[in-house]
Order: C-alpha cells, then sequence, then structure tokens
C-alpha cells in the first residue's frame, strides 16, 4: 500500500506533472467557458514549465542534499566488511530484454562500487534492487551480477538481493541477508541527492553504515545560479530535487526514517 502510495504522489506533486496538470485544468476550465480562472491556471502552468525548466530551482533544492554527507576517506588498511549498491543505476527492462546490464545516469553507484571492491578485495559486494513501478515486472540482480562477475568481483563475494521495490525494502532485506556485526564497516553506495534518505532508513532498521556518496549533480554553491540551458534537463533536476525532499518527509512521518533530515553523526 505505501509503495503504489508514494508512487501516486510523487508523480502528482512532481515540478513536471504540477506543469502539465496545471495546464490541462486551464484548458478545461477555458472550454467550459471560465476564461479568467482557465487563463489563469494556463498561463500558472506554463510559466512553471518554463521557470522550472531554466531557472536554477533544481540545483537550489539539489544542493543541500548532495551536500550532507561527504565522500569517506576510509585508511588503505581499514577493514571494510562490505561494500552495499543501491539500485537505481539499471533498466531491469531494457535489460531484460536485450540480455545485458543497460544503465542510466545513476552508472556511478556502478562504476565506484566496482573500484571500491578492487580496493578492498576480501570485502562482500551487496547489490540490492528490484522492480520499483506500480505494476509487475523484471528486476535486474541477475545481469548487475554478471556484470560484477564480468569485472572480476568473485561469485562468493557477490550478495544480490532483487526483492525490493524502494529504498526502506533495501535497508530491510541488506540488513536480513548480510546480518552485520557490531564493530564491522560496511559501506553504503548511493547518489549524493539520495544519500540522506537512504542512510535514515538503514539507521531505521538497525543498520548503521558508512556512507559513500556518488553521482553528484552540482559542482559546488554556485551552481546554485547557474540557469539551465535546456527546459528539459532543468525539470528533469526539479523532479530529482523534489522527489527526493518529498521521500524524506513522507518516511520520517511513516517511520521508515530515523530522522526527517539525518545527518553524517546520528
Amino acid at each position: 500500500m505505501f509503495h503504489a502510495a508514494a508512487k501516486v504522489l510523487f508523480f502528482l506533486f512532481q515540478p513536471s506533472s504540477l506543469a502539465v496538470l496545471l495546464t490541462a485544468l486551464g484548458v478545461v476550465l477555458l472550454r467550459a467557458g471560465r476564461r479568467r480562472a482557465g487563463s489563469v491556471s494556463a498561463a500558472a502552468g506554463m510559466a512553471w514549465l518554463v521557470g522550472a525548466g531554466l531557472l536554477p530551482f533544481g540545483n537550489i533544492l539539489i544542493y543541500p542534499l548532495e551536500e550532507r554527507f561527504s565522500v569517506p576517506s576510509p585508511a588503505e588498511g581499514q577493514a571494510i566488511a562490505g561494500i552495499i549498491m543501491l539500485g537505481g543505476f539499471e533498466d531491469p527492462w531494457v535489460s531484460s530484454g536485450r540480455g545485458s546490464l543497460n544503465v542510466n545516469e545513476a552508472a556511478e553507484r556502478l562504476t565506484e562500487s566496482v573500484r571500491l571492491a578492487k580496493r578492498w578485495p576480501d570485502a562482500k559486494v551487496v547489490f540490492t534492487g528490484g522492480w520499483g513501478g506500480l505494476l509487475e515486472g523484471v528486476g535486474a540482480d541477475g545481469a548487475v551480477g554478471a556484470y560484477l562477475r564480468d569485472m572480476g568481483v568473485m561469485p562468493e563475494r557477490l550478495i544480490l538481493e532483487g526483492r525490493s521495490r524502494n529504498t526502506f525494502e533495501n535497508a530491510v532485506f541488506t540488513r536480513d541477508l548480510v546480518a552485520p556485526q557490531p564493530g564491522t564497516v560496511w559501506l553504503l553506495v548511493t547518489s549524493a541527492s539520495h544519500m540522506p534518505r537512504a542512510v535514515g532508513a538503514f539507521r531505521q532498521v538497525g543498520f548503521d553504515v558508512l556512507p559513500f556518496p556518488v553521482d553528484f549533480r552540482t559542482r559546488d554553491r554556485g551552481d546554485m545560479l547557474r540557469f539551465f540551458t535546456s527546459v528539459p534537463d532543468g525539470l528533469k533536476r526539479c523532479d530529482l530535487a523534489v522527489h527526493e525532499w518529498l521521500g524524506l518527509l513522507m518516511y520520517w512521518l511513516t517511520g521508515r526514517s530515523n530522522a526527517l533530515y539525518p545527518a553524517p553523526v546520528p
């Protein structure tokens, strides 16, 4: 129930959807003879579509999320029990049809995990991610596992979890699979903007991880004043940022995160 409700709410409240809904409402009102209300709604929808697409709203919203956790510098000799990469970088539908792993712009979750796996050759390598859509689909854990083996990660190091549909299930299922022992260090690899929600979920289920953010979308504070040159790019950045802020709120309200805005020190 939570999974379906979250998907619907995220769709309705993401900036691109709101712009389209406002514009569509304006058209309906105009056709119904309510010219003033229709004009205002349609104009607001179009203005938001262009404004959110070109103005740096997306960067303003996403920058604090990306700065919440810094990239750690574990000592070369430090024992790392495992490397946990969160799904979201893979395209399960295309991968299943093409017979090979297909990735999206969050692919740094995978590439950095491979690099970390080579740096700590004794650490377990965990992939957690299933089908996150509303309808039934296929997971990509098999394709991810095959890719990791091709990259030289030995099969006995791999732990693949393909049932989880969201970040909270990532945390629950991974904890149950690896049964982390007190004092062990597990790196959590996910996109920097997603890291606060991911850390909150893992802490909520009693799994204290060491955040290793990747896939940054902003360079520095100056990007908060940088305009976009493409409306689709700006809208996509806005949608991503709003998705994460809404996710933080929903996870906290439903007891799926240990804090509204998880901090580096719990």
